[in-house]
């Protein structure tokens, strides 16, 4: 049995923000670069995890004030250990904790704390939702000869198997169905540009999910993991 040491996951910080829209700003080159403007924050740490209790250190970060009764009392019992009220959002969050000092409840982290220009990041989101959709639009399938014969069928799916071996169809097999809705991360997207009054960010590039949706911006894994390793 072959025996090593075990690799360890890095697990970069982060925050959770609300995706505003996008826009274009001009750098010193006079290029035009286009951004998605992110609100990152404020957030309040509701409840921490540690090694001792539970395994694993990590953050529950809420986001967004919410009104104390639009809130389950089991709920609010639970954010009332912060004192800071209820929120729409909550999420945990994989960090070092006792390295950041992100270690009392109720501490409020805004987006200068975490990132700064020139920072990469990844970016987690819901992307948008199409609805049912067709395997042209939903896997940018080929479809079927638009001449020869063919006859409202150009935009349909193939042949799906063979009935003869294996008689059925393969998992996993490329078929119409509900296209969107599904959890999406970005990697390393630049930071151009941190706004600490308005705890905006802008950061180069798309990014999933509709106008209001909800995000996780962390620092880029692949970037951190170079770092710590200089």
């Amino acid at each position: 049995m072959a025996t090593g040491k075990r690799t360890q996951k890095l697990h970069p910080e982060g925050l959770l923000g609300k995706k505003l829209g996008m826009t274009q700003i001009y750098t010193e080159d006079g290029n035009a670069v286009p951004v998605t403007v992110i609100q990152v924050g404020p957030c309040f740490i509701v409840d921490l995890k540690n090694e001792e209790k539970h395994g694993y250190k990590a953050v529950q970060l809420g986001f967004e004030p919410k009104k104390q009764q639009r809130v389950r009392k089991p709920l609010m019992g639970h954010f009332a250990r912060s004192g800071k009220g209820a929120f729409y959002h909550v999420q945990e969050l994989r960090c070092d904790t006792d390295a950041l000092g992100w270690n009392t409840l109720g501490q409020e982290l805004k987006v200068s704390d975490v990132f700064t220009d020139g920072d990469w990041v990844d970016v987690s989101g819901v992307s948008i939702g199409r609805g049912f959709s067709g395997v042209v639009r939903r896997f940018k399938v080929k479809g079927q000869p638009a001449t020869r014969g063919t006859h409202e069928y150009r935009r349909h799916i193939g042949a799906i198997g063979c009935r003869k071996f294996p008689g059925r169809v393969f998992k996993n097999q490329r078929m119409p169905g509900r296209m969107g809705g599904n959890n999406v991360t970005v990697q390393n997207l630049k930071v151009m540009g941190v706004r600490p009054d308005e705890n905006v960010i802008l950061v180069r590039g798309g990014i999933p999910g509709a106008t209001g949706g909800l995000i996780v911006i962390k620092k880029a894994i692949k970037h951190y993991s170079s770092s710590k390793a200089a």
